[in-house]
């Protein structure tokens, strides 16, 4: 699998200084967790999911999610559960045959209830678990995660040797992480059992929808999250104790649940970002960007990345390509990053960007520097002069409705 893997290799040098790299479930979880990118939603009572991913039916899908929560009515879980064993199983065979090559699948996901779903899931499961990158963990919380966390590290411990890594992604949207009175005293035990699990957790998921329903909120299309205060602050503590460079996480963005609206406020996307890439031409397909994808999600995805945030979970296929495109590493900011690490040799403290246009400081912009690099291998590096629009112009719309 590799980001952008539609392009044709005329289009992919005309726009990439780097192309993104391969990756597969296999692949070490240090560029596995930035990989995870734009992780769509789909329910497990789907009957097509399988057919989905041998026949490329969705442009640019590189991660999924199965989901057996809040996607399925409660009086439909045994037959979301049979749905989705069987579309796994037959993956599973279609690959052991030749008749499709493990290379071309997305990152899978299954996002399970309970530990006691995830156990029996893997019991079941049996060797087709390999199909499956990991399991994302709702409402993860100090009563339920470390029997998630146990569960999943006790089948690593026992899987073949030729079997991937299982990994488990917390899902942090329950009231004792937002409630204001709960919520340091949790954040910091969560830490600490989160430390425990290191090795077999990707990346933790931030649940926005979850924490808005606790005030009975939900952001219009014209807002960002960042624009709810309250949840603002609980995004900002989650940062602030899982988003330090010591530790190494990856934290992911919460989902825009929006695919089509009617515009309230003035379009905030600027103009020049595509007049810059594509002239008249481009002005004229902002505002049909505009009116398929909401900018308040691009905005969004800005915000995420301002905030040292990595990919989102999404809900329909016409957001797959806004936040892959949005997470390509600039050419500036590529070479910076380069020029940071190749002079971290303490023989230089600050120096002038390639760019000219800022001083780069060796000691603090090292970890910056380090996490660039990393999502440049997995996103790639755009050509000097190009930025992410380049890749929005290309763009064909999406017609197929998943939810």
């Amino acid at each position: 699998m590799r980001y952008f893997n539609y392009l044709q290799p005329e289009e992919e040098a005309g726009i990439f200084h780097i192309a993104p790299s391969h990756f597969t479930n296999r692949t070490p979880k240090e560029t596995l967790a930035y990989a995870v990118g734009a992780a769509l939603y789909m329910p497990a009572t789907r009957p097509a999911i399988v057919e989905d991913i041998i026949d490329n039916k969705i442009k640019g899908l590189t991660s999924m999610v199965i989901d057996l929560e809040d996607a399925v009515g409660d009086h439909q879980v045994e037959q979301a559960e049979a749905s989705m064993l069987d579309q796994i199983y037959r993956l599973y065979s279609m690959i052991k045959l030749g008749a499709v090559s493990e290379e071309s699948i997305p990152l899978i996901f299954i996002r399970v209830r309970s530990p006691q779903q995830l156990k029996r899931i893997i019991t079941i499961f049996e060797e087709t678990t390999e199909m499956i990158t990991g399991f994302m963990l709702p409402k993860f919380s100090l009563s339920n995660g470390q029997q998630y966390l146990e569960i999943i590290q006790s089948y690593n411990y026992t899987k073949r040797l030729s079997s991937p890594t299982l990994y488990g992604l917390p899902i942090l949207e329950s009231s004792d992480v937002i409630y204001k009175e709960a919520r340091y005293q949790t954040l910091s035990a969560l830490r600490q059992l989160i430390a425990q699990y290191k090795g077999c957790i990707l990346n933790i998921r931030i649940g926005a929808t979850d924490f808005s329903s606790l005030f009975g909120l939900r952001r219009s299309p014209d807002m960002t999250i960042y624009d709810i205060s309250v949840i603002r602050d609980c995004i900002t503590d989650i940062i602030n104790y899982f988003g330090r460079a010591e530790d190494g996480h990856v934290i992911s963005g919460p989902v825009w649940e929006y695919f089509k609206s009617d515009r309230v406020l003035k379009p905030q996307l600027r103009q020049s970002l595509f007049e810059e890439t594509a002239g008249r031409v481009g002005r004229k397909r902002r505002m049909e960007i505009l009116n398929r994808y909401v900018d308040g999600l691009i905005r969004e995805i800005a915000m995420d990345k301002e905030n040292g945030i990595i990919g989102k979970t999404i809900i329909h296929p016409t957001h797959i390509l806004p936040v892959q495109s949005m997470y390509v590493v600039t050419h500036e900011e590529y070479m910076d990053a380069l020029s940071i690490i190749d002079n971290n040799t303490g023989m230089l403290g600050v120096f002038k960007s390639k760019y000219s246009n800022k001083m780069n400081e060796i000691k603090p912009h090292l970890n910056w520097a380090q996490r660039m690099l990393a999502r440049a291998r997995v996103y790639g590096v755009l050509q000097e002069n190009v930025n992410f629009t380049t890749l929005l112009l290309g763009e064909k719309e999406h017609e197929q409705i998943l939810i």
